[in-house]
């Protein structure tokens, strides 16, 4: 997720607008490792509105919190590798430190977030949609789920239609998007910085959706996006992200 400027800049003639929701990308990934709880306890102190962060699930049904299929990281006996997250036990990939952090189960980081703020959880993993939704219900945060795989998103609907749903796009126009988001029934447009320009948002908001923009460390873009209106900023900084938005009234 790299960011880019996307073409448009705001005019003189947009209204003030509220500060977008500022997303944890992975957590504080710039403190300590991402997907980790103690990247997630630092953007929390941080005052992210939400993080973001991504699952997967052990070959015993839990539900953990990483990027990859497997795991990059170190067992007590030195070796760094033992396959992918789906075919290992939760017992063993536990004993994983990766610089000293272990992997989270989802429960685990729903519990330490509780009302702080908001969980926007990634399906990673194949087929694993029930045990996210089932750890998802049993936890009192305010939670949404979304992916790239669109038809995991259908899966979580017919699952648990109380979740907000979203989609996330790496390429694509205005009118594909939506329709999309129209077709899977979803809330939240996660489409890459650099496909969002004024229409695409206020198209989004016309149809009754939200559009989160995935990965803003620019303060220059963040300004842009902000003023335009967008929801969300999806931010591997939150603090620097914040106060180039504490400045004058974005208009």
């Amino acid at each position: 997720m790299s960011p880019n400027r996307p073409a448009f800049q705001p005019t003189s003639t947009q209204h003030a607008r509220p500060r977008p929701e500022l997303v944890a990308h992975r957590g504080a990934a710039r403190e300590r490792p991402e997907n980790t709880l103690a990247a997630f306890a630092i953007a929390l102190d941080q005052r992210a509105d939400a993080i973001e962060l991504d699952v997967h699930c052990t070959a015993d049904g839990v539900v953990v919190v990483h990027h990859d299929p497997v795991p990059h990281g170190v067992y007590p006996d030195g070796r760094r590798e033992r396959g992918p997250i789906a075919e290992l036990r939760y017992v063993e990939l536990s004993t994983l430190r990766i610089v000293g952090e272990a992997i989270p189960t989802l429960r685990d980081v729903l519990a330490l977030v509780g009302d702080r703020a908001t969980v926007y959880v990634e399906i990673k993993g194949a087929g694993i949609e029930r045990a996210v939704v089932d750890a998802v219900r049993g936890s009192s945060a305010q939670c949404a789920i979304h992916s790239f795989d669109h038809e995991a998103v259908n899966r979580v609907r017919a699952l648990a239609p109380e979740i907000p749903r979203g989609l996330l796009f790496e390429r694509g126009d205005t009118e594909s998007m939506l329709r999309s988001m129209e077709r899977h029934d979803a809330r939240d447009l996660w489409p890459a910085a650099a496909l969002i320009d004024a229409a695409l948002i206020e198209a989004a908001h016309r149809a009754g959706k939200r559009v989160i923009a995935w990965t803003v460390n620019d303060t220059s873009l963040a300004s842009t996006l902000a003023a335009a209106g967008v929801d969300a900023l999806c931010t591997d900084d939150v603090p620097l992200i914040a106060d180039a938005l504490r400045g004058p009234a974005i208009r």
